[in-house]
């Protein structure tokens, strides 16, 4: 049975899900229900407004622990379902998590948009009405007419799903299900009084970053000034195609996505740079603090995740929280802890993507090195080197590791100098082209298929067929809609175009934005495909793992669960069973975890 939900609620100028977090909204004591729609099965939608008192008895009549709960953009109506009326249904359904996944930018996420795509319907507009008006201040009419606009998102949202349900599978929805459980039955707590502390010590810290890195006005207002900062500190500065002249420029705007992504950057010195640059006067560390503190207040940490928030299937941060992004030792992840009783675990899929990459090329000998637990780090220094694995030091190691990991995807010999200095390895920019052209020459069916993946644009530019990498039941190029996923997803570049420069092959660039484009080449389609494919082992792991333990987070290719403490080595030993699993169609990739636990996530 699905139960279709919508909820209608208080809102004003200032108290608003445009001015405030969904945790912060759901938890304010100004949030007030004003109705409630619910529709059961395929009967018509019915409308209630009440007391909560009296709502929660008409909520009461549904047989939630029986049913599929089904919303658009649920993660307000679980928040509400669960904090205010604690019900918890057997399970959640999406329709805005399902639109991100299958259509990307192509339509848009609301509901008004995606009704209009697939002729479902007119959405109302009663809801401008409501605003400032809490449930005492409405006419009985008012009401009633609140009423049918809510009862006729409720049908839109029934007709949408049906429209989009065919086109996932099982593991999806669930995973879709398990997102939404992170953040609507929260469970982690935060340590306020770290936080409050950390807090002190980044505002104190953040002056003395802009001096040390020498940015003054002048500086962070040049373009070229700006990007040798940036270079200094071993970060590529973004780049855009200029609507004004066609040519290639810095991407430096506060609107452009790139740039702000970088305010995210776990360098603080380059989070300094950036805050100053866009003018304003907290660094994301200061924000993100505050917003910690905000929340340890309020009571446990519910996460927020973005199902499908990035083009390759990836979860990304939701609700202005963005969990994916903290820094390995920043003090925000230790203090994130477990519950009383509990244990936090994390296994981290080791080197995934490099794996995948061997893998779906057909580098056999690398796929093999790995299957055999060998020291791949130290074979591709050997090679660099030109002297026995044996021999290795932890310093040629490491050029061996930072090749393996960073040079799948075409990096060039420029931009791999510069990724070894923020490391603090100065290695001449001649020898660092010398390394590259030795990983291509070991592993040439790797750059081979970059070429795939540039012959796969011009094809999707033509319409025609092409041939992708050696594992078809993994990743197929399907003409048009671009590269069907094992996840029975797509990885689509949509409105695709050829950009004119004058370069050794073609540039292309896709809309990945409302506004925005974003360059693609054979590389970049690697690494798209390869990120893509290892969410989709990742996300068939965490629904093992979830079998037996609750998921409470999601980072890239990491798995988070809380176990009771008595039971943290069974629960590591399940875990690590889990995240070695293959997918049947995946069986002769080679995987392998880190898994570590403790009170804390750092």
């Amino acid at each position: 049975m699905i139960l279709t939900i919508d909820f209608e609620s208080y809102y004003d100028k200032q108290y608003s899900l445009s001015k405030l977090t969904t945790e912060e909204s759901v938890r304010d004591e100004r949030f007030q229900t004003i109705g409630v729609g619910v529709k059961r099965g395929d009967e018509p939608a019915v409308w209630f407004s009440g007391s909560d008192d009296e709502t929660r008895e008409f909520l009461g009549t549904f047989n939630w622990k029986e049913s599929l709960c089904l919303a658009h953009n649920s993660m307000f109506d679980a928040a509400i379902l669960s904090w205010k009326y604690d019900i918890r249904p057997r399970g959640w359904l999406d329709t805005l998590s399902m639109a991100r996944a299958y259509h990307g930018v192509e339509v848009g996420g609301s509901l008004a948009k995606l009704s209009e795509y697939y002729e479902l319907g007119e959405k109302g507009t009663e809801v401008v009405k409501a605003l400032g008006k809490r449930r005492e201040d409405f006419t009985a009419e008012d009401l009633a007419q609140y009423g049918e606009y809510c009862k006729n998102d409720v049908e839109l949202t029934y007709k949408l799903f049906h429209c989009l349900a065919d086109k996932f599978n099982k593991t999806e929805l669930h995973l879709i299900d398990l997102t939404l459980r992170m953040f609507f039955d929260p469970v982690l707590e935060l340590d306020l009084a770290l936080l409050e502390q950390h807090l002190e010590e980044v505002k104190d810290k953040k002056d003395s970053l802009l001096l040390a890195c020498k940015a003054d006005k002048e500086t962070l207002m040049s373009n070229e000034k700006f990007a040798q900062l940036l270079w200094s500190l071993g970060v590529e500065p973004p780049t855009k195609i200029s609507p004004t002249t066609g040519r290639q420029t810095f991407a430096f705007a506060k609107t452009d996505d790139d740039f702000k992504a970088l305010a995210e950057h776990e360098d603080e010195r380059v989070q300094a740079l950036v805050a100053a640059r866009l003018g304003t006067k907290s660094t994301l560390e200061e924000t993100r603090t505050q917003r910690f503190i905000d929340i340890a207040k309020r009571g446990s940490l519910p996460v927020p995740l973005r199902y499908y928030a990035a083009h390759t299937g990836r979860w990304g941060g939701d609700d202005k929280l963005n969990l994916q992004n903290l820094p390995r030792k920043s003090t925000l992840k230790k203090a994130i802890m477990a519950p009383e009783g509990y244990v936090l675990i994390n296994s981290d899929s080791s080197q995934i993507e490099a794996r995948t990459l061997a893998w779906l090329s057909g580098q056999d000998d690398l796929v093999g090195a790995f299957e055999r637990g060998e020291d791949v780090y130290k074979i591709m220094a050997s090679k660099i080197y030109g002297k026995p694995v044996e021999e290795i030091n932890e310093d040629e190691r490491f050029v061996g590791k930072t090749t393996i990991l960073g040079c799948g995807y075409g990096m060039g010999g420029a931009k791999f100098h510069r990724q070894l200095k923020t490391f603090g390895k100065d290695i001449p920019l001649e020898a660092c082209e010398r390394i590259i052209d030795v990983y291509r020459k070991t592993y040439p069916r790797i750059q081979k298929l970059w070429n795939d993946g540039q012959r796969c644009l011009e094809a999707m530019v033509q319409d025609k067929s092409c041939n992708f990498g050696t594992k078809p039941d993994a990743i197929s190029f399907i003409p048009f809609f671009g590269f069907r996923l094992p996840n029975e997803m797509f990885l689509k570049y949509h409105e695709l175009r050829e950009v004119q420069e004058e370069r050794m092959y073609k540039n292309f660039e896709y809309k990945s934005g409302r506004y925005g484009a974003t360059t693609i080449y054979g590389g970049k389609v690697v690494e798209n495909v390869t990120q893509a494919i290892a969410r989709c082992v990742v996300g068939e792991q965490m629904l093992r793992v979830a079998k037996r333990y609750r998921v409470v987070l999601t980072v890239h290719d990491a798995v988070a669960c809380i176990a009771r403490e008595e039971e943290a080595e069974e629960a590591v030993a399940y875990i690590n069973e889990c995240m070695k699993w293959r997918p049947d169609w995946c069986s002769t990739l080679p995987l392998n975890c880190e898994t570590h636990y403790g009170k804390r996530y750092g």
